[in-house]
This record gives C-alpha cells, sequence and structure tokens, in this order.
C-alpha cells in the first residue's frame, strides 16, 4: 500500500533521512521504533506532506504523492495524528472531530462520527466539551479520533503513549488495534517499543535517519540489540 524509497530529507543543512526505504502492506501495522533525532516523526511528516524530500519516491497504492499538498494527501487517503495531538484547542470535542472530515460531503460523517464516539466512549461524554480542558490521555483519543474522520486507508500514528500513565496507554493501544482489526492501515512511531511491537505485524528500527534494523515484531523483540536499547533488558 505504502511504498518509500531511497528518501532523504533536509532540515536546512542537517540531513534528517538517509536514503530510508520501508513498505507498509495493506491490513498491517508497521511500527517505526528509535531513540529521539532518529528520524521517525521525519517520515511520517513527509509521507503526509509536511516535509519534501530532497530526493527519493513516496507512493501510496503506487502513485506518487511526495511533493503534494497535505490536503490533497488526505484526499488520497493518508490521515496524520501528530506527535503532542494538536487538538483545536477553542472547540469542542465534536467540532474537533468534525474537522477531521472537512474534506468530505458524503453521507457517511455521522456514522464516523459515531464510530469515533464506540472507539472512544469518553469523547461521548465530553462531546460539547472544549478541547484544551481535556485530559492529555483525552485529547490523545481525540487527536486520534479526529484522524479517523478522514475514513483514511492509511493511518499515521505519531507516538500516542507520549506524556500518558500506563494504564491509559493500554487503552490507547487496544484501542489502535481494534482500529486495524475494522481495516484501517497503520504506520506507527512510538518510543514505549514494548508496546508497539506487541500490536505490530512488522517494525524498523531507525538510528540517526537510517534504517538498522527490520523485521517481524516478534522477530525483533527478540533481538539482542532491541531488548538491550529499547526494551530495557540486560543481554
Amino acid at each position: 500500500m505504502l511504498e518509500i524509497r531511497d528518501l532523504h530529507v533536509y532540515y536546512g543543512v542537517i540531513h534528517a533521512l538517509k536514503g530510508i526505504s520501508l513498505t507498509v502492506a495493506q491490513g498491517e501495522i508497521v511500527a517505526l521504533l528509535g531513540n529521539n533525532g532518529a528520524g521517525k516523526t521525519t517520515t511520517l511528516r513527509t509521507v503526509s506532506g509536511l516535509l519534501r524530500p530532497r530526493t527519493g519516491q513516496v507512493l501510496l497504492e503506487g502513485e506518487r504523492i511526495h511533493g503534494l499538498p497535505p490536503h490533497v494527501i488526505v484526499g488520497r487517503g493518508v490521515a496524520h495524528s501528530p506527535e503532542g495531538r494538536k487538538v483545536f484547542n477553542r472547540l469542542t470535542v465534536t467540532e474537533n472531530l468534525e474537522m477531521g472530515a472537512y474534506l468530505r460531503s458524503d453521507a457517511g460523517v455521522q456514522e464516523d462520527l459515531d464510530r469515533a464516539f464506540t472507539l472512544f466512549p469518553r469523547l461521548r461524554e465530553r462531546r460539547l466539551q472544549v478541547a484544551g480542558t481535556l485530559s492529555g490521555g483525552e485529547q490523545q483519543m481525540l487527536a486520534i479520533g479526529r484522524a479517523l474522520m478522514a475514513r483514511p486507508r492509511i493511518l499515521l500514528l505519531d507516538e500516542p503513549s507520549m506524556g500518558l500513565a500506563p494504564l491509559l496507554v493500554e487503552q490507547i493501544f487496544e484501542t489502535v488495534a481494534e482500529v486495524n482489526r475494522q481495516g484501517t492501515t497503520i504506520l506507527l512511531v512510538e518510543q514505549n517499543a514494548a508496546i508497539a511491537l506487541s500490536v505490530a505485524h512488522r517494525a524498523y528500527v531507525l538510528e540517526t535517519g537510517s534504517i538498522a534494523l527490520e523485521g517481524g515484531a516478534a522477530e525483533l523483540s527478540e533481538h539482542p540489540e532491541v531488548q538491550r536499547a529499547y526494551l530495557g533488558e540486560a543481554v
């Protein structure tokens, strides 16, 4: 479904992505693991059109999307739940969700709004509450729900566990797994390697803008380097 080929991305003179290549097949959850500064968020921002690559390709169903404006990429079926949630603080929960469907005019918007409230019952309880007054966990639910309102073929999910208590992290990832079971492909950036590998089918490990390791999630969870660097296990 999604293919990245030899992608090079710069921030000014800083070479952030150094020729990475990866694939995400339809129906998969693929995780990107790595420390801060490894290039994980840069990868998602490039796929969603917020950054333009110097060289390389981003293909969706074999068609080039790199270099297209972000709203066009959303229209092609790519939705991005960003790091830090980025909810519209002065809008209500319902209004935030509706913003996720701003490109749509079909009759299914209300159906997807109901789906978001089913996936995240707490949002239904707070549907008229201003988003800026929500807890961090509730804002994360809202950010994911807003992205799903675009009815994406692939969801880019950036650091959904950031700053959340362990119980909330578990709830969020149970919902991520359910979204995938319902048919949405997911490219997941996550520093909590253990929980990412528990839901992912495959994973890539990024180090300073390059892919250091790749493989099945179960395989990587047993890899000595992954255990030492990301799972906190002595090897």
